[in-house]
């Protein structure tokens, strides 16, 4: 039974169609955005850090892990791997454009509205990611 498990876990996982990076692109991302939540709300709550501050500290982690771990495991095999600086650029640009999104979320949810903290992290894990999966599928590991 465990054997099975895991082949249909391979299978799941394996392979360069859109399925296979969505769910290692998920899997991974649930990695990287926990990372970059727990700095956040690691110096903004407890720590009390301004909160536009300890967004950029996550985004920063965010950043370097991403790429790393997206590059080598979400999108392995997928899109030409021949020009590391085009591809690491186009990488920065949707990452500065998620850094862009999650700075708002905390605006408008901190700064403006007045709520926790902790209110912008559901669109920090599902809006986000998924607007930023769709850009480094079609544009930055093409």
């Amino acid at each position: 039974m465990i054997i099975e498990i895991k082949q249909a876990l391979v299978g799941l996982l394996s392979g360069d169609g859109v399925r296979a990076q969505f769910l290692r692109y998920a899997l991974t991302g649930v990695a990287i955005t926990a990372f970059q939540i727990a700095i956040y709300w690691g110096l903004a709550g407890p720590l009390a850090v301004d909160v536009q501050l300890a967004n950029f500290a996550g985004y920063i982690a965010a950043v370097v892990s991403g790429y790393v771990l997206h590059g080598r495991i979400s999108f392995a095999g997928h899109g030409e791997r021949d020009k590391p600086m085009a591809r690491a650029f186009r990488f920065m640009a949707v990452s500065l454009l998620s850094y862009a999104l999650n700075a708002f979320w905390v605006w408008g949810c901190v700064t403006w509205a007045h709520w926790p903290v902790w209110t912008p992290i559901p669109l920090m894990v599902f809006v986000t990611p998924a607007l930023v999966f769709v850009l480094n599928r079609q544009w930055v590991f093409r």
